[in-house]
């Protein structure tokens, strides 16, 4: 892209991981755009990190910061780790490119091998990109599949239920207990607490004492909160990026 008598070009790295707490880390990724770019001569202008964010959001805080400069022209180039790092949506990925495009702003991905200032590698990064969007879709339908599987065997998801002592919150409302000073008595919260009492059939102070009820937390339609929890009940396997 360019020669030893040049000037040389400006370069800007892009890297992203979606978490920080399962050995992730985004250095693993810099260094080797660092050195890609050193030894082509390429000037380091700054290093866009987004840490901890998912790539299915098309806004993200450094991505945002590295589209303005652009836009300012303060880089020729625009270097990432892997395309699905910058991007796993088709039409978020076209966007770029033709952001990128009309700026004069060349896009390199590494572990592809792919540069987008050629017509052979702009039709191979939109196809790549259409896969990766389809990858997506496909790990979804397992996720789901794999809940559909575990309710279907009897599986419990989501956090344990929660076990609420109804004759002491009938005791404590009848006493004129606002329902957090009651929620903080009997350890649970405040919507937990009124809703095991209507479920009890109690409607306020007027109403007696009932057994305990056996309440359920985890919300509609079963939603896991526990990473842990749903990766033990799916029966197929979950795909990770670095």
């Amino acid at each position: 892209m360019s020669d030893a008598n040049s000037t040389p070009l400006r370069v800007a790295v892009y890297a992203r991981v979606s978490t920080i707490n399962h050995g992730q880390d985004v250095t693993l990724q810099t260094r080797e755009l660092e050195q890609f770019a050193e030894a082509r001569c390429w000037h380091l202008t700054d290093s866009y990190l987004d840490v901890g964010i998912s790539g299915s959001k098309d806004k993200r805080p450094q991505l945002d910061r590295l589209m303005a400069d652009a836009h300012k022209r303060r880089f020729d180039v625009v270097i990432v780790w892997r395309f699905d790092r910058f991007a796993r949506s088709v039409s978020h990925l076209i966007r770029a490119l033709e952001t990128f495009n009309a700026l004069g702003i060349a896009f390199v991905s590494l572990s592809e091998s792919i540069d987008t200032s050629t017509p052979t590698g702009k039709m191979v990064f939109t196809v790549l990109g259409a896969v990766a969007e389809l990858e997506r879709s496909l790990i979804c339908e397992r996720v789901r599949a794999g809940l559909r599987n575990a309710r279907a065997k009897g599986k419990r998801l989501g956090r344990p239920r929660k076990f609420v002592d109804v004759t002491r919150i009938a005791a404590l409302r009848q006493s004129g207990r606002s329902w957090r000073k009651i929620a903080r008595a009997v350890g649970c919260s405040a919507k937990t607490a009124r809703r095991a009492l209507q479920k009890a059939g109690q409607k306020g102070p007027k109403g007696g004492s009932a057994p305990h009820v056996d309440e359920n937390p985890i919300g509609p339609q079963g939603v896991i909160d526990d990473v842990q929890t749903a990766t033990a009940a799916f029966e197929y396997p979950l795909a990770t990026g670095v």
